[in-house]
């Protein structure tokens, strides 16, 4: 379980391919100072299990096939910088929301709006799980809890909005992210449970 609180700004410093999966390797020296074979840690929302901390602050994950149609994590190879998050622990404070680290679903970047002291952004959502989403609920975006500030379009080309202060463009990816730039999303564990009662209790 994690909060949807980046901790640091990591690098894909390899990337294997296999038959089935890929191996990455990813420099991250906060969250990789207390880790240990079988920790989980949050690569742009996606919950990864630690294989091998290496001594220059790295560590190795295994991300199988199903993963990897699932998220935007496809799309990244070595140089790429990711959003990393250690899980939370029970005596941690819960600064975002409950993340699971399980993605939903792949979104992109529509357009991006800056103004003085904060930034607009734009992200397509898929139809599968926009009844999920809600105005001022929350979404995690490439691990990065946030709260809708905005929903938009038609069936099949909706879109939310999603609001970023200065400290989340600095020190996380979805500041350089482009438009076209596909993310990972998940939405709010809760609904989806609410949805699934509900349609037993019929």
């Amino acid at each position: 379980m994690f909060t949807g609180i980046v901790e640091e700004l990591g690098e894909v410093v390899a990337k294997e391919e296999l038959a089935d999966a890929a191996r990455f390797t990813v420099r991250g020296p906060v969250v990789t100072s207390d880790a240990s074979h079988g920790d989980s840690i949050a690569v742009n929302g996606v919950c990864l299990t630690v294989v091998e901390v290496l001594a220059d602050g790295s560590f190795t994950a295994d991300v199988m096939q199903e993963t990897l149609n699932r998220s935007s994590l496809q799309k990244i190879d070595v140089g790429s910088r990711v959003n990393l998050e250690r899980a939370a622990a029970l005596n941690s404070r819960l600064g975002g929301h409950l993340v699971q680290g399980h993605v939903d679903g792949t979104g992109h970047i529509i357009s991006r709006s800056p103004s003085e002291n904060w930034e607009v952004v734009r992200i397509a959502l898929p139809d599968a799980i926009s009844r999920y989403v809600v105005e001022k609920g929350s979404i995690t975006v490439d691990g990065v809890s946030l709260t809708v500030s905005a929903l938009g379009g038609e069936r099949g080309e909706e879109y939310f909005e999603i609001s970023l202060i200065p400290t989340t463009l600095q020190l996380t990816t979805l500041g350089a992210a482009s438009v076209g730039t596909p993310v990972n999303l998940e939405v709010d564990v809760i609904a989806k449970y609410v949805e699934r009662l509900q349609a037993a209790g019929r």
